[in-house]
Order: C-alpha cells, then structure tokens, then sequence
C-alpha cells in the first residue's frame, strides 16, 4: 500500500533533496523559475527528470514543496527580492521552503516566507552561501 501523505502538513524536506530539482531547473537554463514561473508541461517535465533522482520516501514532500515555492514568488515582495539578489536568493529560498510547514491548499504565507528569507540573508550577510547544499555543479 503507498504511503499517504497529508497535504494539511506536507513532510519538511532535506535542503539538499529539494534543490536537486531546482538545479535542474537552472542546468537547464530555466534558472528564472521562481521570477517567471514555470508551465505544467514544464513543471510535469521537470518531476519526470528528477523523479529517479529523488529518494522515494521524500519524492512527493520535494514535489509539492517545489511547486509550493514556484507560487509563492508570485507574491510582489518576494520577486521584488528576488530582482534584488537575483540567483544567489535560489539557495536560500530553497532552504527555508524545505524547513517551512506547508499546507498545499494555502502554500506557503508569503509574509512568512519573506520574513524567514530575509532573516536567513541577514544571518549570512556578506558572507558566500555555506549552506548543505550549493546549486552549481
């Protein structure tokens, strides 16, 4: 019998599980995702791409928390801040929505998604990216 899963409260992810799906999207040239937004063609395409890659007891949670933050930057604030920091946002954004609590019919808030973005930024300062994951090959 598979496993269910609750859209009420999707699983937390491993950082490094989610950005696998959104270094796909950048090796593809499609790194703009979270500004532009991607088709459903596109978004089916990417899950069978990364599907395999995927350890089975997180393809799903990784899955709905990917489409989950491709909606939230939809929000004027967060793709402001995206314009701002540009593709060094991508890693950071990826870390708060794989720890995040998610409930698939509301996404993720975007209030509280910019403001745990903007404290994980403001941690790092100026300092490179040293998270567990890094999105460039």
């Amino acid at each position: 019998m598979p496993a269910m899963i609750d859209t009420s409260d999707v699983p937390y992810a491993a950082p490094e599980a989610l950005a696998l799906p959104m270094r796909h999207l950048v090796d593809s040239g499609q790194g703009l995702a979270l500004l532009k937004g991607l088709s459903p063609k596109a978004l089916r395409d990417l899950d069978a791409a990364v599907w395999d890659d995927l350890a089975p007891d997180q393809r799903v949670a990784v899955l709905l928390r990917l489409r989950s933050l491709l909606r939230v930057f939809e929000a004027r604030r967060l793709s402001r801040l995206f314009l701002d920091h540009g593709h060094a946002l991508i890693a950071p954004a990826v870390y708060v929505a794989a720890r995040m609590r998610l409930n698939t019919k509301w996404g993720f808030n975007p209030m509280k998604f910019e403001r745990a973005l903007k404290g994980l930024l403001a941690q790092m300062g100026d300092r490179p990216v040293e998270m567990p994951l890094a999105l460039s090959a």
